[in-house]
């Protein structure tokens, strides 16, 4: 019996020492919210000064407005390449592209 209770203990302790290795991983949305404003930022294409950015259990919604298609793709793109990035919701609008 004190063998099984032993066996058990020593089951418990891995597995919380295996949780604890893989929560320190992933990134919290917060550290992704860092990463993602930086690259946004420091792109010269994308200018994402501006650009509003959410996360939420590593899904990125960006929102704004961009000059070009092209800097909307881009914008997406660097949010992608961000790790514990999960998804890109890109709700950004092209500014040629609004209504009047």
């Amino acid at each position: 019996m004190k063998l099984l209770l032993s066996l058990l203990l020593a089951m418990l302790i891995a597995l919380s020492s295996v949780s604890a290795l893989s929560a320190q991983d992933g990134k919290s949305d917060d550290e992704i919210y860092d990463r993602v404003r930086q690259r946004l930022v420091s792109d010269p294409e994308v200018k994402g000064g501006a650009l509003t950015v959410d996360v939420k259990d590593g899904v990125v919604t960006l929102k704004g407005t961009v000059d070009k298609e092209k800097a909307r793709q881009k914008a997406e793109k660097l949010a992608k390449k961000v790790k514990g990035v999960r998804a890109v919701n890109n709700q950004l609008q092209v500014k040629s592209s609004l209504p009047l």
